[in-house]
Parts: C-alpha cells; sequence; structure tokens
C-alpha cells in the first residue's frame, strides 16, 4: 500500500502544510513523541506481499489507481477535443501496474531471492509506449503555458473555471492553467475548494511508517538481522535496501542471489517482518483513532472518485 504513487499535477507545497497539519506533526510533537503504542502477541511473519494495514480502506488500491489512471485519460481526450485534437495514450485500468507490499520492509521472499536475488519484478521497468507527435497549438493544449512556480494557479476546478491565471486563447478558446494535464487532475482530484487532498491518507501512511521505523521494538529486530548477517560475513544494517557492492548492475548476480538468500533467511530467523508489520499496525491504528473524521471524509471521497471514475470510463468506452 506504500510507499504510494502520488498525484503530481495537484500536489504543491500546501498539500504538505495540510498534511502536516492534519496528521499533528508539529515540533512539539517531534519534541516529545507519543508513547509507543501496546502491540500484544507478535505473528511469524516473512513474506510480505499480501500483508492487509488498516489504512488500506482510505486509499486505492492497484485496481482503482489504474481506474483512475484511465479515467484521467479519458478526461485529457474530453478537453483536447474541444480544441480539435485528440488524446491517443489512454491507459487501460487492466495494465495497472502491480507493485503490492512485496519489498516492503526489504527482501522476504526466499523464493524470489534464489531466482533473482535483489530484483524487484514488481518494480521492473516495462516498456513505455511511444510519446504522441504534438504540434505546437497541442502541445500548448496539453501542457498550458509555461509559468512561474512561486506564483499561484488554481487548486481547484471550480477556482480554474473562474480563473484567468496562467491561461492562454487556442482557436478562439480559453486553455485553463496547466492545460488539458491539469484540468483532468483537479476534476478528478480536487473538483471543489473543499476537497480534501488525495494524498493525506498517504501522508498517514507515511508517518506510521516512520514512527515504526523509529520503534524501540524495531530497532532491536534490525539490530538483530545485521547481527546474524554479520554472523555470515555480510556487513548489513539496512534491511531495505541490498548491502553494499550490490547495486543496479549486479542485482542478480550470483553474488547478489547468495547475500539475498542469507538476507531472508535472517529476517526469518530474527522475524524482523513479523515485528515491524505489528508494530506499523499499532502505529496505523493509533493515527485512525486520533484521525477518524479526517479520514472518514477521504474515504467517502475516494468512493465519490471512484463512482466518477467508472462513470468516465464507461462513457469513453
Amino acid at each position: 500500500m506504500f510507499p504510494p504513487r502520488p498525484t503530481p499535477l495537484v500536489l504543491t507545497a500546501s498539500a504538505v502544510a495540510l498534511t502536516l497539519l492534519l496528521t499533528g506533526c508539529s515540533a512539539s510533537d517531534a519534541d516529545d513523541p507519543p508513547p509507543e503504542p501496546a502491540i500484544g502477541a507478535v505473528p511469524a511473519l516473512l513474506e510480505s506481499r499480501s500483508l492487509a494495514f488498516p489504512l488500506a480502506p482510505y486509499v486505492p488500491d492497484t485496481r482503482q489507481l489504474g481506474m483512475l489512471d484511465e479515467a484521467q485519460d479519458v478526461l485529457v481526450d474530453q478537453c483536447m477535443r474541444r480544441y480539435g485534437f485528440r488524446y491517443q495514450l489512454r491507459r487501460k485500468a487492466a495494465s495497472a501496474e502491480k507493485h503490492g507490499e512485496s519489498r516492503r520492509y526489504g527482501l522476504s521472499d526466499a523464493a524470489e531471492a534464489a531466482r533473482l536475488g535483489y530484483e524487484n519484478p514488481d518494480t521492473a521497468g516495462a516498456p513505455k509506449p511511444p510519446g504522441q507527435a504534438l504540434g505546437p497549438n497541442e502541445q500548448l493544449v496539453l501542457h498550458g503555458l509555461e509559468v512561474d512556480p512561486s506564483k499561484p494557479v488554481p487548486m481547484s476546478q471550480d477556482e480554474a473555471e473562474k480563473s484567468d491565471a496562467a491561461t492562454t486563447v487556442v482557436g478562439g478558446r480559453k486553455v485553463p492553467a496547466g492545460g488539458c494535464l491539469r484540468e483532468s487532475a483537479l476534476k478528478l482530484y480536487a473538483p471543489t475548494a473543499d476537497t480534501l487532498d488525495s494524498m493525506v491518507p498517504h501522508s498517514f501512511g507515511f508517518d506510521g511508517f516512520a514512527r515504526s521505523r523509529k520503534d524501540s521494538r524495531v530497532v532491536k529486530a534490525i539490530g538483530a538481522w545485521s547481527a546474524c548477517m554479520a554472523e555470515h560475513g555480510y556487513s548489513a544494517d539496512n534491511p531495505m535496501d541490498p548491502p553494499p557492492g550490490i547495486n543496479d548492475t549486479n542485482l542478480s548476480g550470483a553474488q547478489a542471489i547468495a547475500i539475498a538468500k542469507q538476507d531472508v533467511a535472517c529476517k526469518q530467523r530474527t522475524n524482523l517482518v513479523g515485528t515491524w508489520y505489528t508494530v506499523e499496525t499499532a502505529y496505523q491504528k493509533q493515527l485512525i483513532e486520533r484521525n477518524a473524521e479526517t479520514l472518514d471524509r477521504a474515504r467517502k471521497q475516494l468512493d465519490e472518485r471512484m463512482r466518477l471514475a467508472a462513470s468516465l470510463i464507461a462513457a469513453g468506452a
């Protein structure tokens, strides 16, 4: 579920400020963090691919992300048609990338380690379709004017429809700030000024993960994993990344496979995944309890967004 994919056409520094406000993160919170949550019994876990998290209902899953991608492309095409153009790079929901949780706490699949080393099949880059050749006016309609990023631009579709900021004219029609790409994102993710930023639920996930990483029980488990690796001659202190000497050029070489197999064996021996998952789950539950109203809004708006996406895909089929 995390790290999530952002929606960069909408997000700005204001989203960061909103996130900090809603999560209650402040200097005083950093100086005086809340006590570590109780976790109860820790299950023995290894593979993280199918782990379920409390925050999952508040963020789009892989299927929903694919639908949102396709719906946004339908909106781009609808916008381009107003100027006599077409948008031909429509994505399909069924082709959405499936990242899952397979590397949430680093490599943890024994069979995958023996076969691929540290190569991650979930994030291997798939060939991208060739870009659409655009004429000058098409480019302007799709992307809008180049603007000073420090200047304000509309942050909701309602505002954009009333604003002339960073707009231009093509074929006698006003091109919105950011062109059809930004308009499509605003219609889907920020239709009105009171729409909750779609990244807010993700921010709670980032916060929970960051807190769990510093939790004394996770720190102890990582230390035990690192000591296990050292016993077998490997220097490693970060279970999330390949150890020193393994990089993009040799992720699946013989040396990487040998280390990866030991990495997973040490995670199993120390129950690193079980501990970390249990601790992170406790932090997520804590955040949900403290931010129930905000997350309830987020879930309702996600439901509305998915209904809109489904209708757009049906209309654009």
